[in-house]
């Protein structure tokens, strides 16, 4: 079960750069060694931090404004790469429970709903208006209900999601979780089924 996603309002932080890929976004060699909730401190380390390990305080993501910032923009092809589905843990560990982004990898998109994290696809115009208006740390307002984005100068953005990734979403469900829902429907078809083909469930062998 995932923290369920209805209404997300907080500053969003802009990181326009194009194809940065899942091993940007979270080292290999740190899923080796850390658990999942330690990979926040990690993420995007060779944006945010220095050859000796201290904080590039050039980097946006540092910036005191953006601490914590639930809410990502990004550039085309976010999460690109390998299909580690730790880069989603990285982001979830750094407060990220939204990334506002024109594209993605295939499978980090997918990842996103698996884990509660909502990504939003939005032409690159709409995205990079967003980031000019967060920059200075203001908040926007993610309305997964309504399938908007509320912008600092309360413009609304709508945007579109597969109805039952957004289903999932709401209800903080996996893809597990949401057939789980209709256990009655799945226990009420094998029980006609057993009737009607009963050839196909053979009876469960004792143990030898």
């Amino acid at each position: 079960m995932n923290p369920p996603f209805t209404t997300l309002t907080g500053p969003a932080v802009p990181l326009m750069r194009p194809n940065v890929d899942t091993d940007v976004i979270i080292r290999i060699e740190r899923l080796t060694t850390l658990g999942k909730a330690e990979l926040g401190y990690y993420a995007f380390e060779a944006l945010r931090r220095l050859p000796d390990g201290d904080e590039d305080a050039d980097c946006v993501l540092n910036a005191p404004r953006f601490r914590g910032a639930p809410v990502l923009l990004a550039a085309e092809n976010f999460g690109c790469g390998s299909s580690r589905e730790g880069a989603v843990w990285a982001l979830q560990g750094m407060g990220v429970r939204c990334v506002i982004a024109p594209s993605y990898g295939d499978i980090f998109w997918s990842n996103c709903f698996q884990n509660g994290v909502l990504p939003i696809t939005l032409p690159m115009p709409q995205v990079q208006a967003l980031a000019a208006q967060c920059a200075d740390g203001a908040s926007i307002t993610v309305d997964l209900k309504a399938c908007t984005v509320t912008g600092p100068d309360n413009g609304i953005t709508p945007f579109t999601i597969d109805p039952l990734r957004r289903e999932a979403l709401l209800h903080g469900l996996d893809d597990i979780g949401l057939t789980l829902k209709d256990d009655e429907l799945i226990r009420a078809w094998q029980v006609a089924d057993r009737q009607r083909r009963p050839w196909a469930w053979p009876a469960p062998q004792p143990r030898p």
